[in-house]
């Protein structure tokens, strides 16, 4: 075993899992690979069929079975430990497990210690084929695709196969499990792995170590707050590989590619957050790579849907808005101008494309029924969830596409198209206030019909909207209705449950997974928005209790140390919370959760195209101290923070010279230059916000205090009127419901 490694950081993440538990488990290589079990017997429902290791779609192997002086080792007698790096078993005499993932290389060490005489493997999997073997390695061709296994001993002693099982003697210490695609190339990554294994083991915990000390850091006062953010952004991470290039897999075990609504969703909470701007910009510059550029087809500037080894798919109308909106992001987080001139024909091209082929005359952009995020069809092509021709969501992104546009049109100097794009926006904006809204409902229609007609149904898209109109107490409105009709305390459900068509269990015999998968499964990934919401509207400690949940959850329930896609919306009869589905690690599910931590609890906006760093602080009044690092640009700014009988707030500028927007209601919002290695010290009380400003040498170089503002004292008044004891929404019965009256 490698007790010798040890790593101070990693180690003391280490989550017990109990037997009742049975949680998911998962690693990849960072590149193409990854391994998935569950802690002591892998029976998922939906999962099982994909257990061991899986490299760039096709299944290897379904994982395996030891044996110690010729007895199984049964997982379920077994106590389970996983770390980032590793997973732990140790079984009744003395007996002890490790796993282990390498990165970039398609291999597994397990190592097994304890044993007496002898020691034993056995690969499952249906289709696995014995291609032969020598005095040391023992070779199948793999499960799925074009590729061979070679298993040997850890420490290269011979190796026999009998019955089934592979055998070595006790003191081997374990065996290497390795993918390539010929014999001789399994055999050499095994030697190699071998005769490197320390130097490999160190560089991939070191790996991990730096990114969460010099990319998330983060200590707080609340022990669970600090273990559940560095696991979420641990397996978020997991998830950002090189199977096409860079790019974020969407999610595990089904979806080991890349989609492009998925993608560019996740890269805020995935890179952008996270300081890993060069991996964010390999990222916008591989998809741009694979975007249409036949200006015949009705698909030109799209970005693909999917971009998987075998399919590339263009069947999506919102994963190209979030691309463009994605690249200005990256440029208000790193500065990197120079990518806008690289991908200007992509902008270009993509907003043209629309024009070209999607745009009505209202600037609305058109799509099919199955072109947004709610895309599930049954076997007939037909739409679960109808939402031509002009989704909510969409036209926001549309309208938030063309924005962007006018930035990169202008900084490129191109007039002409910044002008009619500029235009184009604020024709929609106006039409999208008038047809999307009425005096019956006080939230937004979900989508205009091809007969103009607003179309009500209450999910949470609208949310997604809030930049297309002015009325800020219809967002109030809007925002409390989708709270308590929509989000309960495990997520945020696709529709409400008063409607004809809600779903209350995603996984059922009584209906297709995907009836239910837009009409009432909870979308993890929605939380963020729902959130965001409420803290923009000075609610920070209802959204906080959301985030608390899901910060449990990744450190109690599913995957260990991740989100997953989907919940039912109601739990099950005795249960008090309720079942996870879809994909057991899910990217967009960790990333919003991410994202919305740093940009609007922490309140850390970089915006260094306007060479400005916004900082609107949002933190409930349970947590008491927090120390933290975010990255911008070059440099990154580290936070302190203490409440105690005030609030302060301590942020030094290294590396960076900026304007820092100070956004603290219910005063005055603050502008003030900060020059490199500055300090910026804000104390907060109820009736009195005091900034200093003090150079490097700690030297008072500005010192005043920001006046209270009557007027968003007033707004302040009128939002907590208006959500005053919000409630999260709460399971009906279902006697009366007409999709589950078969289910009582």
């Amino acid at each position: 075993m490698n007790h010798s490694i040890k790593s101070p950081v990693l180690d003391a993440m280490k989550i017990h899992v109990p037997a009742k538990a049975n949680r998911a488990i998962s690693f990849t290589n960072k590149e193409a690979a990854y391994y998935f079990t569950q802690s002591h017997n892998t029976n998922h429902v939906e999962h099982s069929h994909f257990a061991g290791l899986n490299i760039a779609k096709n299944r290897i192997f379904g994982g395996y079975t030891l044996f110690a002086d010729q007895y199984m080792l049964g997982q379920l007698e077994s106590e389970v430990w996983v770390t980032p790096y590793k997973m732990e078993r140790t079984y009744p005499g003395n007996l002890s497990e490790e796993l282990w993932m390498f990165d970039h290389r398609n291999i597994l060490e397990i190592d097994l210690a304890g044993a007496k005489t002898e020691i034993g493997i056995r690969l499952e999997g249906e289709d696995i084929q014995l291609l032969g073997g020598g005095e040391t390695a023992v070779f199948f061709r793999s499960m799925e695709g074009d590729w061979v296994i070679a298993v040997s001993a850890k420490d290269s002693q011979p190796i026999r196969f009998e019955w089934q099982n592979l055998t070595t003697d006790a003191s081997a210490g374990g065996f290497y499990i390795a993918a390539g695609k010929t014999e001789d190339e399994a055999a050499a990554l095994i030697q190699d792995t071998r005769d490197h294994n320390l130097k490999l083991k160190k560089e991939r915990i070191k790996r991990m170590e730096n990114f969460l000390q010099q990319n998330v850091y983060l200590k707080s006062d609340d022990q669970e707050l600090a273990l559940a953010l560095n696991w979420l952004n641990i397996t978020m991470d997991q998830l950002v590989t090189r199977q096409q290039g860079d790019g974020i897999y969407a999610g595990l075990p089904w979806f080991n590619e890349y989609w492009g609504r998925d993608q560019f969703i996740s890269l805020p909470g995935a890179a952008l957050v996270t300081g890993q701007f060069e991996t964010a910009r390999n990222i916008l510059l591989s998809f741009a790579e694979f975007q249409n550029t036949d200006e015949d087809s009705v698909f030109f500037g799209r970005v693909p849907n999917i971009l998987a080894p075998e399919n590339i798919d263009y069947h999506t109308t919102d994963g190209t808005p979030r691309f463009i909106i994605q690249l200005q992001d990256y440029v208000k987080y790193s500065g990197d101008t120079a990518i806008i001139k690289e991908l200007y024909p992509a902008v270009l091209s993509s907003i043209e494309g629309s024009i070209k082929h999607w745009v009505d005359d209202k600037g609305y952009l058109m799509h099919a029924d199955n072109e947004t995020w709610m895309d599930a069809r049954d076997a007939n092509l037909n739409s679960y969830s109808p939402r031509d021709t002009r989704a909510n969501d969409i036209q926001a992104l549309w309208y938030n596409q063309l924005r962007a546009g006018v930035y990169f049109a202008e900084y490129m100097q191109d007039t002409e198209n910044a002008e009619k794009w500029s235009g184009i926006a604020e024709k929609l904006q106006h039409h999208f206030e008038l047809d999307f809204r009425d005096s019956l409902h006080p939230y937004l229609a979900d989508r205009l019909d091809a007969e103009d007609r607003p179309e009500f149904s209450l999910r949470p898209n609208q949310l997604f909207a809030f930049d297309m109109f002015e009325d800020h107490t219809f967002k109030c409105l809007a925002t409390r209705t989708a709270w308590e009709e929509l989000v309960y305390p495990w997520g945020v459900a696709s529709l409400d449950r008063h409607h004809p068509l809600f779903h209350p269990f995603h996984l059922t015999h009584h209906y297709h997974k995907d009836a239910a998968y837009h009409n009432g499964a909870v979308w993890l990934w929605l939380n963020g928005i729902a959130m965001q919401r409420m803290i923009e509207l000075g609610q920070e400690e209802t959204a906080y209790e959301l985030f608390k949940n899901m910060n449990r959850q990744a450190l109690n329930l599913g995957v260990v140390g991740g989100l997953c896609e989907n919940m039912d919306a109601y739990p099950h009869e005795g249960e008090n919370w309720a079942k996870l589905t879809g994909a057991y690690l899910q990217a967009w599910s960790n990333a919003e959760h991410l994202r919305v931590w740093y940009q609007y609890f922490l309140g850390i906006r970089p915006d260094l195209i306007r060479h400005t760093v916004t900082i609107a602080p949002r933190i409930p009044e349970e947590l008491q101290a927090l120390d933290y690092h975010v990255k911008v640009g070059k440099g990154r700014i580290a936070v302190n923070y203490n409440r105690k009988a005030e609030r302060t707030y301590r942020y030094t500028f290294i590396n960076i010279g900026t304007e820092a927007v100070i956004d603290i209601s219910p005063f005055e919002m603050v502008k003030i230059e900060v020059e490199p290695h500055s300090e910026l010290i804000i104390t907060q009380t109820d009736n009195s916000l005091k900034i200093n400003l003090l150079d490097q040498n700690g030297t008072v170089m500005k010192e005043f205090n920001a006046a209270r503002s009557g007027a968003r004292a007033a707004q302040m008044d009128v939002n907590n009127q208006l959500l005053h004891d919000v409630k999260f929404c709460v399971p009906l019965g279902l006697e009366h419901h007409p999709i589950v009256q078969d289910l009582i």
